[in-house]
C-alpha cells in the first residue's frame, strides 16, 4: 500500500497567533505549541520514511473575486481579509512549510479536494493510503477525510496534528471520523503502524 501525507491548511493565517483565522486555534490558545510539535513529527517522520507530503493551502484571489460566500467560515475569512494569494497569511507556517520538490495544492473551499488538483496529485504519487492532518478538525480536515474515504482511499487521521478552536468540536469531529475512516490515532501510533506494516 502506497502512503502519502496530506497536510491541510498549515498556514500563517490559520496557525500563527497574528493570523486572521481562529477556527483552529484562538489567539492565546495554549495548545498551539503541541499542535505544531505533533505536525512537525508527522512531516519529519513521513519524510524520513520516504513518504511523500502534499501540502494543501486555502487562498483567495485579491479582492475575493469569484468567492462564493455561502459558508459562515468563508464569509469570516473574507470579512477578516484573510488568506489572500501572495500574502503572508496564505504562506505556509515556517515550521511546517513544504520542502523543495514536494507537491503543493491550492484551493478556495473547505474541502481540499473541491476545485483543486489534489486527487490528481495523489494519483501521480500512486497513493492508496492517506495520513491526513490539519486545521480545523471539524471543517477542512473532516470534509477532506470524508471525501478521500468516499473516493476509496484508506484514510487515517493524525488526531494530535489537528485542532479546532472549540475543543468539544475537535473531539466530536474525531469521534465522527472514527466511524467513517479507517483509523483515527496519534502521530506516533500511525507512524509506528507504518513501520510495523513495512512502510
Amino acid at each position: 500500500m502506497s502512503t502519502a501525507v496530506v497536510a491541510v491548511h498549515f498556514q500563517n493565517d490559520v496557525l500563527d497567533p497574528e493570523g486572521r483565522i481562529e477556527a483552529g486555534l484562538e489567539r492565546e490558545d495554549s495548545r498551539r505549541a503541541a499542535l505544531i510539535k505533533a505536525a512537525r513529527r508527522l512531516l519529519a517522520g513521513a519524510r524520513k520514511r520516504g513518504i511523500p507530503v502534499v501540502s494543501v493551502g486555502i487562498e483567495f484571489r485579491r479582492g475575493y473575486l469569484g468567492v462564493v460566500q455561502n459558508s459562515p467560515m468563508i464569509r469570516a475569512a473574507v470579512q477578516r481579509r484573510a488568506l489572500v494569494e501572495g500574502s503572508w497569511g496564505a504562506e505556509f507556517h515556517p515550521q511546517l512549510r513544504p520542502r523543495r520538490g514536494e507537491l503543493v495544492v491550492r484551493h478556495s473551499r473547505i474541502n481540499a479536494f473541491h476545485g483543486s488538483d489534489l486527487e490528481l496529485a495523489l494519483t501521480s504519487l500512486g497513493a492508496t493510503q492517506l495520513l491526513i492532518a490539519g486545521v480545523a478538525t471539524h471543517s477542512a480536515v473532516e470534509a477532506t477525510a470524508r471525501h478521500a474515504a468516499d473516493l476509496g482511499y484508506d484514510v487515517r487521521v493524525a488526531a494530535d496534528a489537528c485542532a479546532a478552536a472549540d475543543p468539544e468540536l475537535h473531539a466530536a469531529s474525531l469521534r465522527a471520523l472514527a466511524l467513517h475512516v479507517e483509523r483515527v490515532a496519534s502521530v506516533d501510533e500511525l507512524l509506528g503502524e507504518l513501520d510495523g506494516a513495512g512502510g
